[in-house]
């Protein structure tokens, strides 16, 4: 066993420097766990047998470079071992070792220097005073000499600050202090030098943030910073040496104290670090931002004092680039706020918003900004700016902040809402947020951009959790409830409740004031929701919720657009009405008037086309509601808008129409899917432009005729050669004119022609866009109705959208289109475990349904289409199947066991003709086996003998 210790030890010794690079580890590892496992084995013959192989001096010289990796990687395996610490000799060797391998920085650079400061940070003081101390002298005293010196005197003052006292600093150093007046220069240089070696790891050099300590160890940090970083550092116009700046300004943040903070967070290098933000917006450009960003989130996550917290969140909303935080408005940083620091964060956000305090900004502009700016009411800029990043903030508050309380997320809401629509005449205490006038009033374009992030707001509130540690609260929150609060009221009704306070106040005034018409609707609608609340309690709550969520829906969208809320807010009060009207349907045979819910899935469509996401998820969670609900006449207008072959004339297509010129406007509203369509155009543009080549090419013949007229009507058409000198300046120049003129009514044709086939484009996208939103009701209906006997008639509908994509245009819109309705047809109708038990008086129209479809499957020229339209007979087939008809239910004896029950239904062919139904898939057999291109495919016959074996 020796005899293999020692030849192990022999083999991993001469692999620590061999000539592959990527070896010399894996042999340091393994001789560390060897060194570790046997404690028999003297660390210091280890060394001793390191050196003779790995002789510097007897070396070749091409060989330098692998001897001096090879005593570096041996040093290594002692320390990593654990015992070098331990034995006082090996690791003064070891440590004299280090120091002659530093002088090959060619070949190793600074990894010696680091290896040396890492064992010293493992060594007790007692053992670097006794042993280290001495043979580290010489290397301590000429700190300033190098970056290395100088990190290795910080480390050992830091680890052993009873051996270098400032007494004995002073004696070893010259001076009791690092951080003074006198050594700022040489230090800001060692720190550059630091930043430019370590530039491509991305990351604050450990020296860097050692010189930090110390100097809050010596109380010098003000001198440090100010003199050595703002003052000199930053005057290094390098990219390392200023994002080293910006590192250690987001590392120092957990060490400073709250003065200290706000020092350091009104100072050049927080100027600098906005001026990098703002000039770096391109996407090549390396941006430290987010690196930032995770700085202030680690120390807002660590901190537990309250004022420091909301100093460093202040501090940086406050860096401004002309009146707009630099700081992003959406950033997450403040869930790690604690709520009582949260509270007057937000209190200072809306103080700001109304008071605007330009002078505790750290402002700043670019030189650009200063070229374009120099006859702008700057002031009033900067304030809009700031107004819209607050009310983002504010908003974006309630969507990301973890520890809120349902007082903190209504005080934003109602904030929101009044500057989005209302302004304060006089000050009153009756309503709060009336109780400050602002000092600069609130422009349009700060209203706008208000109401915008207000619906942005909405949308959040209608998806939001259940807040609060009550029972109640968290009872609701494992039913999955959302967009309520804790006593169950919906957020949008506490903001209607609101609107009404401030609609009837005399202290305010609205920015839009209500017509008569529309404060009469305003009231309608008051009053039919508080109808429909006395009404929750009783069976059909469902309906009544979806009716009263859209009713405070379209309220609270009058104030944003009078004139097409209004029409859709009488259409919708007229079908409250109808809904709960307690009158008995007299004239069910009269069907000129559409029921209630044909009204509904109107108003619901006419919603779908909208660009708000609220509008359109609201409008998908009420007609959840009002499935059960549905009528046939309801289903058919809802598939009226899928089907392929239907004209374009439809009030469905009109609505999408009407909304195609609000669409494109509305691309900067918060609570809109802005880039829905933007890919998709572009999918097009290329074709569409080589369409547009080709029609410029092609030579009009009327153009033509014109053109022969005008040269003609010139004497520009005489045969022979005298036909230039025939005509004289004028007639020229009248030529000339007839010609551009000409030209110019052609240009303009092609244009039109060019404008009438981008529009035609554009709405195509809308209207495919607009079924694609539709599928999401037909989804909707068979999750939630799959019971329901009319999911036999979406069938046929989805089969037809399903034929038409696969033979028109594979543009991307077109592709989704299809594979959106072949994922509900396949996931959501045919593999569903649920279907209808009710089909006794449908089963003569099922089997004439499953005959048609294995007809159109077989006929079919394409096995893609075919495979859909055989599944969809399998669903059919399933449901007769699964469905048991009166006779035989009536004749099966009450006191049969549940096995024997079950083991029926497993053989029981329910509703199915079997004869009829062996008869339809025996031909469609017979077809696929004789003829040669059939769509029928071999896999649909195993699906159909593996699932129904009978």
């Amino acid at each position: 066993q020796d005899d293999e210790l020692r030849y192990t030890l022999k083999r991993l010794v001469e692999g620590l420097g061999a000539t592959r690079e990527a070896a010399r580890p894996g042999f340091s590892l393994a001789l560390a766990q060897v060194l570790q496992a046997f404690e028999e084995i003297s660390m210091c013959s280890v060394l001793e047998q390191i050196k003779e192989k790995h002789n510097l001096e007897k070396v070749k010289k091409k060989l330098v470079r692998n001897a001096a990796f090879g005593n570096f990687f041996g040093v290594m395996a002692l320390f990593q071992s654990g015992r070098l610490v331990k034995d006082q000799k090996a690791l003064l060797e070891s440590i004299q070792l280090l120091q002659q391998l530093a002088h090959h920085q060619a070949h190793l650079r600074d990894l010696p220097r680091k290896t040396l400061i890492d064992i010293m940070s493992e060594v007790p003081e007692t053992v670097f005073e006794e042993v280290l101390f001495d043979i580290l002298q010489s290397d301590l005293a000429s700190a300033l000499t190098s970056p290395e010196n100088l990190h290795l005197l910080l480390v050992a003052i830091q680890k052993f600050p009873g051996v270098l006292k400032p007494k004995n600093l002073k004696k070893l150093f010259g001076s009791s202090t690092v951080v003074n007046e006198e050594n700022i220069p040489r230090l800001a240089e060692l720190l550059q030098s630091a930043a430019k070696s370590e530039k491509k790891d991305k990351k604050l050099p450990g020296l860097v943030f050692d010189l930090l300590q110390v100097s809050l160890k010596e109380d010098a940090f003000e001198l440090f910073w100010n003199e050595g970083v703002e003052n000199r550092l930053l005057k290094e116009k390098s990219g390392p040496v200023s994002y080293m700046c910006y590192r250690l300004l987001g590392s120092a943040l957990p060490l400073l104290s709250l003065d200290q903070l706000q020092m350091v967070l009104k100072g050049k290098v927080m100027q600098h670090y906005g001026e990098h933000v703002v000039t770096t917006q391109l996407p090549d450009r390396f941006k430290f931002a987010p690196e930032m960003e995770e700085y202030v989130d680690e120390f807002l996550n660590s901190c537990d004092d309250p004022e420091r917290q909301l100093a460093v969140i202040i501090g940086f909303s406050t860096l401004t680039n002309q009146g707009f935080p630099v700081f992003s408005s959406s950033s997450k940083v403040v869930r790690h706020l604690q709520p009582v620091v949260l509270q007057k964060y937000v209190d200072w956000l809306k103080d700001m918003f109304l008071r605007p305090d330009l002078d505790c900004c750290l402002d700043f502009s670019s030189n650009r900004q200063k070229q374009n700016h120099g006859n702008v009411n700057t002031a009033q800029h900067k304030i809009s700016r700031l107004r819209k990043w607050i009310i983002h903030r504010l908003a974006n508050i309630v969507e990301n902040a973890v520890k809120k309380e349902e007082s903190l997320v209504m005080d934003i809401s109602r904030f929101c809402f009044f500057h989005a629509f209302f302004e304060a005449k006089k000050k009153t205490a009756q309503i709060r947020e009336a109780s400050v006038l602002p000092s600069e009033p609130i422009d349009q374009q700060a209203h706008s951009a208000t109401e915008n992030y207000f619906f942005g707001l909405l949308q959040t509130l209608n998806t939001l959790t259940v807040l609060g540690d009550t029972a109640k609260a968290a009872a609701l929150r494992e039913k999955h409830i959302h967009g309520v609060t804790a006593d169950g009221k919906l957020w949008i009704f506490l903001l209607v409740e609101y609107a009404d306070k401030l609609l009837s106040s005399e202290h305010v005034k609205a920015v839009k004031p209500f017509t008569k018409g529309e404060r009469d609707a305003w009231e309608r609608t008051l009053q039919a929701v508080k109808n429909l609340q006395k009404k929750e309690n009783k069976s059909d709550s469902a309906k009544v919720v979806a009716f009263q969520q859209l009713l405070l829906l379209m309220a609270i969208h009058l104030f944003k657009n009078h004139s097409e809320t209004m029409d859709v807010l009488s259409d919708l009060l007229n079908c409250t009405e109808k809904a709960f009207s307690k009158e008995p349907k007299k004239k069910k045979s009269d069907n000129t008037e559409p029921g209630w819910v044909e009204v509904m899935v109107e108003i619901l469509l006419s919603l779908l086309a909208q660009p708000s996401l609220l509008i359109r998820r609201i409008s998908k969670s009420v007609f959840v509601r009002i499935c059960p609900n549905l009528t046939k006449r309801g289903l058919q207008l809802i598939l009226d808008v899928l089907d392929p072959y239907q004209e374009q004339d439809e009030e469905s297509a009109v609505v999408v129409m009407e909304e195609s010129e609000k669409k494109i406007k509305s691309a900067q509203d918060m609570d809109e899917e802005g880039s829905e369509d933007s890919s998709d155009e572009g999918d097009t543009e290329e074709e569409n432009d080589s369409g547009d080549e080709e029609e410029n090419e092609e030579v009009d013949d009327n153009f033509r005729s014109q053109l022969m007229n005008v040269l003609q009507a010139g004497n520009a058409l005489k045969g022979g050669d005298e036909s230039d000198e025939e005509l004289d300046d004028e007639a020229m120049m009248a030529l000339d004119k007839n010609i551009s003129a000409l030209f110019a009514e052609q240009q303009k044709r092609i244009q039109a022609k060019k404008d009438e086939k981008d529009r035609m484009r554009k709405e195509k996208i809308l209207r495919r866009d607009f079924k694609i939103k539709v599928l999401d009701l037909i989804e909707a209906f068979l999750t939630k109705q799959s019971e329901n006997p009319l999911v036999f008639d979406i069938i046929e509908p989805l089969l037809r959208v399903i034929e038409q994509c696969m033979s028109s245009d594979s543009d991307k819109q077109e592709v989704d289109f299809l594979q959106k309705t072949a994922n509900i047809f396949r996931n959501s109708l045919c593999r569903t475990k649920q279907y209808c038990k009710r089909v006794d008086a449908l089963q003569e129209d099922l089997h004439a349904f499953v005959e048609r479809l294995v007809k159109k499957a077989s006929k079919h020229t394409t096995s893609s289409v075919a495979l859909y339209y055989f599944s969809a007979s399998l669903y059919l087939l399933k449901v007769l199947k699964g469905n048991v008809s009166d006779k035989s239910s009536t004749s099966t004896p009450l006191a049969q066991s549940n096995t024997t029950l079950q083991a029926c239904q497993l053989l029981s062919t329910g509703c199915l003709d079997m004869e009829r139904v062996t008869a339809i898939y025996r031909q469609a057999l017979t077809q696929f086996l004789t003829k040669r291109k059939s769509a029928l495919t071999c896999s649909m016959f195993h699906d159909l003998f593996k699932r129904f074996p009978v």
